[in-house]
């Protein structure tokens, strides 16, 4: 079987055994089709693919079993795993968001809840049934709030408002441009607008977001409440949307803001779930994300237990 856990930033692949034994692996750069193309962004997974396939010595699978970002409707899914199936990598292709590779990451079966914060905000729900929730996680178009891109645009809105006199006192119009060692946010927004600061730093803003949140201040805390709500709400609607709200049911949150694990939002986050959902257990997710597509692929072909077992020691020592 191949595994592939194609994010936005990097690629993960592997051949799985027919008794879980890892043949081979392979990185590479993330996947981007709305961006690229599905065909350049499949030509892109063709490499990475290739250097695993010689490393496990095949030249196909019996199953490739693809989690990838951007595939964020089923009709997306079905078009990638068309696009896969012309490769000829394997028999048989199954697609999902690369959300699900999250979620089966973190459970012993396919059965719970996961939400993923990351650039974005995005959940998955899946039950052993084949039952799936999800949504189309595309930002604020689809309802969507937050993410490190989201809360560190949020967190510069405030600071200029302040700075310029349209909104209210924030510590973050002082934090966020001595970050950059820059004087004021007129100063940041100008460096940014010019490129003098490359986009791809704006995630630095919110890891200061939190740290004056930390500090104790208002606005900054905020966003973190609201992020933790956010979270909060799309695992609730997903538990419902499962008939799992009553059942005691792992809650796996992801994703770099939430692996970091910011005391203000982790302690939010647990406090509002146990208000919403009693029974929900959350805990985060430290798994490699091609571990849960591997694990997805065993579920597919009906693989025994002790295969999924050998997967899982296989990344957990990693």
């Amino acid at each position: 079987m191949l595994a592939v856990d194609a994010g936005n930033s990097k690629t993960d692949v592997a051949v799985i055994a027919p008794d879980g034994e890892v043949l081979g692996a392979a990185r590479g750069g993330g996947f981007q089709p709305p961006t690229v193309g599905v065909t350049v962004a499949v030509d892109g997974l063709a490499e990475v693919v290739r250097r695993a396939f010689a490393e496990a010595g095949v030249g196909s699978v019996d199953h490739v079993s693809a989690c990838l970002a951007n595939a964020d409707f089923p009709v997306e899914e079905r078009g990638l795993a068309a696009a896969l199936r012309t490769r000829a990598w394997g028999t048989t292709v199954e697609v999902r968001n690369d959300t699900f590779a999250i979620l089966r990451a973190g459970v012993a079966e396919p059965r719970g809840v996961a939400v993923v914060c990351g650039a974005g905000v995005n959940c998955v729900g899946m039950r052993p049934d084949g039952r799936t929730a999800r949504f189309p996680a595309l930002g604020r178009v689809s309802g969507d709030w937050g993410g490190g891109w989201g809360l560190a645009e949020e967190a510069m809105w405030h600071a200029a408002r302040a700075e310029d006199g349209r909104g209210g006192p924030t510590a973050l119009a002082e934090t966020l441009p001595a970050h950059f060692g820059l004087e004021s946010v007129y100063a940041l927004v100008e460096a940014l607008h010019l490129g003098h600061i490359p986009a791809v730093r704006r995630h630095e803003l919110t890891p200061v977001l939190f740290t004056t949140a930390t500090g104790g201040d208002p606005v900054a805390r905020s966003l973190v409440d609201r992020m933790a709500e956010e979270v909060v709400a799309m695992a609730t609607v997903a538990l419902t949307r499962l008939d799992l709200l009553g059942e005691e049911t792992p809650v796996l949150l992801g994703g770099g803001v939430l692996a970091a694990r910011h005391p203000l939002l982790d302690a939010r986050i647990r406090e509002a779930l146990a208000a919403a959902a009693p029974k929900a257990v959350p805990r985060v997710v430290t798994a490699a994300p091609v571990l849960g597509a591997a694990l997805l692929g065993l579920d597919h072909v009906g693989a025994p237990r002790g295969v999924h077992a050998r997967v899982r020691a296989h990344y957990e020592r990693g």
